[in-house]
């Protein structure tokens, strides 16, 4: 264990993912324990592999939660957290954002960074997550940025009405937060949002598994949802918007998309492709019929 860091590291024990793991232990653990621990999925924290280039959030062995790339830690490394800026393309200049879910703060360090004026607030209901930022270089709290221990659901019950944009990247070993999977949830999630705030979700895994949360954003929203996917990361990325005269001006966004990649170095034009092509297409509802 470093005197520089508060974690423990020992050489990496998976095949498949190799260099340093980084975890939450005090200097005196044993690493042979922490390591057949690992091996077997029994390991109850976060952790974090750092493989000389890129550092990775996991919860298992298994599936990668966030990446970071040394060389560019502000960067958005991840195709699935590109495309979840998306919001954008509708919300410009947004004046206050939620992040349900901080994992390894990409979508935190992106827009803080990228979007000085906007107060951002970030949620996580797992203290050893929080405890982790160092690691991925999370900056530290100030006026601009709160990240909070807390539940996603029962802050929103008492958020005030402000929100402009609601980013939804909230997943623990198993899978999606289950404390979000409900339509009360969503419902919170609207009423939280300003009269034009847009939700945006980052859908991952079995698509079976998450094709109830898409009928409830539908059922939610009034069918103001818009599905598409992020082939790259086999995820989906869903938003969801509460202006009940939402109408996509589909010629004027391809303008405003090529502004943004000028501005923010993100392939705005290609997501807004896949945004119009899924919009008319319906994949939302297709996708939300697998839940049937």
């Amino acid at each position: 264990m470093s005197a520089a860091s508060s974690w423990f590291e020992i050489p990496s024990p998976f095949e498949t993912h190799q260099g340093r793991v980084l975890l939450l232990e005090p200097p005196g653990a044993s690493a042979g324990e922490l390591r057949a621990q690992l091996l077997d999925q029994s390991y109850a924290k976060p952790f974090v592999i750092d493989d000389g280039e890129r550092r990775y959030l996991h919860f298992d062995g298994c599936l990668i939660q966030s990446a970071m790339r040394l060389e560019a830690p502000n960067a958005l490394d991840l195709r699935y957290t590109q495309k979840m800026m998306s919001f954008l393309l509708f919300q410009p200049r947004p004046r206050r954002i939620l992040l349900i879910g901080l994992g390894g703060g990409s979508l935190v360090k992106f827009c803080h960074y990228r979007l000085p004026a906007t107060q951002m607030t970030v949620l996580d209901n797992n203290p050893d997550v929080i405890a982790l930022r160092e690691a991925f270089l999370v900056p530290a709290d100030g006026p601009n940025l709160d990240v909070l221990e807390a539940d996603g659901a029962e802050y929103l019950a008492r958020a005030e009405k402000n929100i402009d944009v609601l980013l939804v990247d909230a997943f623990d070993r198993t899978g999606y937060a289950p404390g979000l999977a409900n339509q009360e949830f969503f419902e919170q999630a609207k009423a939280a949002l300003t009269g034009s705030g847009t939700l945006v979700v980052n859908l991952a895994g079995d698509k079976t598994t998450y094709a109830g949360l898409i009928g409830m954003a539908m059922q939610v929203f009034d069918d103001r949802v818009i599905v598409f996917p992020v082939r790259e990361d086999d995820n989906h990325v869903l938003l969801a918007f509460k202006n009940p005269t939402f109408e996509p001006n589909w010629r004027r966004l391809q303008v405003a998309a090529k502004g943004l990649r000028a501005k923010y170095g993100l392939d705005f034009p290609d997501f807004l492709e896949k945004i119009e092509r899924s919009a008319k297409s319906g994949l939302a509802r297709r996708e939300a019929g697998r839940g049937g």
